[in-house]
């Protein structure tokens, strides 16, 4: 059950890295005007490393979740061991 637990909480953790990653990831560029005359515009700009490092740790957490509440849920369900005479 320990280990459940502990594959869970680390769970927990490469979501929340997932979530910090891809709101790193971006940010705001102004772009030039094609013509003149019209205005500059903004646009966003995503780094790939980070990008990359949010998929594989959304990947990560997903794996310890399933394996996490699997091996929790086979802990609970498994028989007891009888010491009995």
């Amino acid at each position: 059950m320990r280990r459940a637990v502990l594959e869970l909480v680390l769970a927990v953790g490469a979501a929340a890295g997932c979530v910090a990653s891809w709101l790193t990831a971006q940010s705001t560029v102004t772009v030039p005007p094609i013509a003149d005359d019209e205005p500059a515009t903004s646009s966003a700009a995503y780094y790939a490393p980070l990008l990359v490092l949010a998929l594989a740790l959304g990947t990560l957490a997903g794996v310890l979740a399933v394996v996490g509440v699997a091996r929790a849920r086979r802990s609970r369900l498994a028989p007891k061991p009888h010491s009995g005479s």
